[in-house]
């Protein structure tokens, strides 16, 4: 599976309620059913916020997606989803967010944990 050098921005409409999301990618709607769930991510150092669709498996799937997207294969070896989320991680947002933290320490090693607290929080959907 080959990957894009650059993330491709696409136009994105969520109308989401309890139980129920309608998406669109570029004035297209995604087929009902087809996405199980997602995580909308925006981290204001970023130019674009980050769109994880989690889909059913279908013989056929086009996704033309202005976030960048990213589509989860549940299929995928845990530690190849952990190296593809690590992957996609700013290093200037990171550092600056952790720097930030209201629990940063003044010991050694204290940036090195907050910069691991910061990735797991994104990692669950929480923060920039």
């Amino acid at each position: 599976m080959s990957t894009p050098d650059e993330p491709q921005a696409h136009g994105v409409r969520i109308d989401a309620q309890p139980g129920a999301a309608t998406i669109t990618l570029d004035g297209t709607p995604l087929p009902a059913g087809q996405v199980t769930g997602y995580q909308l991510e925006h981290s204001i150092a970023d130019a674009l916020p980050m769109l994880i669709l989690h889909t059913r498996q279908t013989d056929h799937v086009v996704w033309e997606g202005l976030a960048r997207v990213a589509v989860a294969d549940p299929q995928q070896d845990v530690g190849e989803q952990i190296a593809a989320f690590l992957a996609n991680i700013n290093p200037a947002a990171l550092e600056g967010a952790a720097i930030e933290r209201d629990d940063l320490a003044d010991e050694k090693y204290a940036l090195t944990a907050a910069m691991l607290r910061t990735l797991a929080d994104w990692a669950r959907g929480r923060g920039t």
